[in-house]
């Protein structure tokens, strides 16, 4: 691959997204794996923030792969500039921060509530709704 097709920034979120998206529903056969053979640390009563944490982080997570995933498609129809420049670090950003919020925070539950980590979900969800914005005003 020469350095011109790692460095176009519509292969970055094609790439990016398609790995992501791997990942997450890998997370999601997980989860269900989980379920059917009735895992206590994931099912008990305790750990329902842990349930409810790792489910939206797999969500959170597939629906954002697949947002990059649409804006590599898109991107070569896309006027370039350092507003969409930037609406791609803030996808980026999102990509780690809103899931990887929710992962953390099932991770170490005190019930009723779930971890600390849910900290980075609305830092992600602003994230999230500047990238996409930034592209809705470029097209």
């Amino acid at each position: 691959m020469s350095d011109a097709e790692t460095s176009d920034p519509g292969r970055q979120h094609l790439r990016f997204g398609f790995y992501a998206l791997l990942t997450f529903i890998v997370l999601g056969f997980l989860l269900e794996f989980f379920h059917g053979f009735r895992i206590g640390s994931y099912l008990s009563e305790e750990t329902e923030p842990r349930r409810l944490m790792w489910t939206l982080a797999h969500a959170h997570g597939a629906l954002i792969a697949l947002i990059h995933i649409t804006l590599g498609a898109a991107w070569s129809q896309l006027r370039p500039s350092p507003r969409l420049r930037m609406a791609s670090l803030c996808l980026f950003a999102a990509a780690v921060l809103l899931p990887g919020g929710f992962f953390l925070g099932g991770l170490f539950v005190y019930p009723p509530d779930p971890g600390l980590g849910v900290v980075f979900v609305p830092i992600g969800g602003v994230f999230l709704f500047v990238g996409l914005a930034l592209v809705a005003r470029q097209t």
